[in-house]
């Protein structure tokens, strides 16, 4: 964004700097050429009135004079002069070429002959060179008595107009220079603010609801980021008056339920046994509703985790778990948490299920744990409803309907994700996807061994 910014602010700088140079500098060119152009052509009138008397024959000025002055203007301005008779036949040349003493075919000499000013610019194949010539009638008594010509090389005034247009460049490139400064820390003051506002955007969106967002920068920039904390607020708040309030309602109906299953114990075995059993559902819901809010609460805080020691000490008291898949593998997570899945998951597949696998497996950068069953299975719609909170399946035992939700919602807060596949066997193959740690800082290494042991 910053380039982008950058670049607009040197769009405009060059359009500005060309709308002001390039005529300007059109200008300069065209009035220099137009000086010299005057200069010469009073030059040439000058010589004309001189050259008079050397034609006519009478007055001060000899040709043999009128060719000294004609030799010490061209030795000071570096102009040839060419004084001609009525036949266009060379009086005075101040470089004269052997042979070439006729200018009667000359266009400007022509027109002069012919009464007429002619000026313009041609190139001289000889010197190799752009030249401005002038050429203006002698005349006298309203007769034409010859012509005087000034050329005069071009290369003093391209030079000056290129060093004209070298000092527009300079004062672009300038100009440039310090708009790129201006324009760097201009867009850094707009940028930095908003990348970090849009950091604290993905924080909140990723479940992180006390990220805030620094309101400085631009006015704009701090309206943004003041908005952007308010709403953050507000979804925190809301969000923790949810969780106390599902944690408050499942602490406060812990007492009664216990109250109503110690009473129906005491009471006669055939009556109460109906009741007691939904009392124990109630107290499941309960409890799933307390571990439902602290994975809502969670964090996404990970440290490195040894999956050997979590299902080694979730697996210890399961009967019909098989624990098979790599060794020494560790994932980011915490303990609780990845101990509450593999609870959760195993619950559900022995709940349909009297032997369950249990395996691990890394690919990637990514450790996969594995829970399967040989279960009646689910449907592809039934896998994908599963993990919605409360939902049920037509084989789901008497469990709360929460446990998938809780599990898919800690892996999300781990940075990974929850699945359920059909397992080969037609059963299902709960699968969590967590990111793998670094390997273990003792032994420096990770086992790739596949083993196969039977907990409990």
């Amino acid at each position: 964004m910053s380039r982008r910014l950058l670049l607009g602010y040197l769009a405009l700088t060059i359009a500005v700097l060309a709308v002001l140079e390039v005529p300007l500098g059109i200008t300069y060119a065209h009035n220099e050429r137009q000086d010299l152009e005057g200069k010469v052509e009073r030059d040439a009138v000058t010589v004309a009135s001189l050259s008079e008397g050397a034609l006519e024959g009478r007055g001060e000025t000899s040709p043999a004079s009128l060719r000294t002055i004609a030799l010490r203007y061209q030795a000071d301005t570096g102009g040839r002069v060419v004084v001609v008779d009525k036949r266009g036949d060379a009086v005075v040349d101040t470089r004269a070429t052997p042979g070439d003493t006729s200018f009667a075919s000359r266009p400007e000499i022509a027109a002069a002959l012919a009464g007429r000013v002619a000026s313009g610019v041609r190139h001289s194949t000889t010197l190799g060179v752009d030249l401005l010539y002038v050429a203006v009638p002698i005349a006298s008594s309203g007769r034409i008595m010859g012509a005087a010509r000034i050329t005069y090389p071009t290369s003093a005034v391209d030079r000056r107009v290129r060093r004209y247009w070298l000092t527009l460049a300079a004062i672009a490139g300038i100009v440039l220079a310090g708009v790129t400064l201006v324009g760097l820390w201009l867009a850094r003051g707009v940028v930095r603010p908003l990348r970090r506002v849009e950091q604290v955007a993905a924080e909140i969106g990723a479940g992180r609801l006390d990220a805030r967002a620094p309101e400085e920068g631009p006015p704009e920039v701090r309206r943004l980021a003041h908005e952007l904390n308010e709403t953050a607020a507000k979804l925190e708040q809301l969000l923790e008056s949810q969780q106390a309030f599902v944690a408050d309602a499942s602490h406060e109906l812990r007492t009664p339920l216990t109250a109503l299953r110690l009473r129906l114990e005491n009471m006669d075995p055939a009556a109460a046994g109906p009741a007691l059993a939904e009392v124990e559902r109630l107290g499941r819901l309960v409890e799933a509703l307390l571990s439902l809010a602290r994975a809502d609460a969670a964090t996404g805080g990970t440290e490195a985790v040894g999956v050997d020691a979590v299902l080694a000490d979730r697996l210890a008291e399961r009967t019909g778990v098989i624990r098979s898949g790599e060794r020494g593998l560790r994932v980011r997570s915490t303990a609780d948490r990845l101990g509450q899945m593999i609870d959760n998951l195993v619950a559900n597949a022995l709940a349909v299920s009297d032997t369950v696998v249990v395996s691990a497996s890394s690919e990637d950068g990514w450790v996969e744990l594995h829970v399967v069953d040989d279960g009646p299975g689910l449907t592809a719609e039934e896998r994908e409803r599963a993990f919605d909170r409360f939902w049920r399946g037509r084989t789901a035992g008497p469990g709360s309907g929460l446990g998938l939700a809780i599990v898919r919602r800690l892996a999300r807060v781990d940075g990974g994700d929850a699945e359920l596949r059909t397992a080969p066997g037609g059963g299902i193959d709960a699968t969590v996807r967590l990111r793998r740690s670094q390997p273990d800082p003792l032994t420096g290494r990770i086992s790739s061994d596949v083993v196969t042991t039977t907990v409990g």
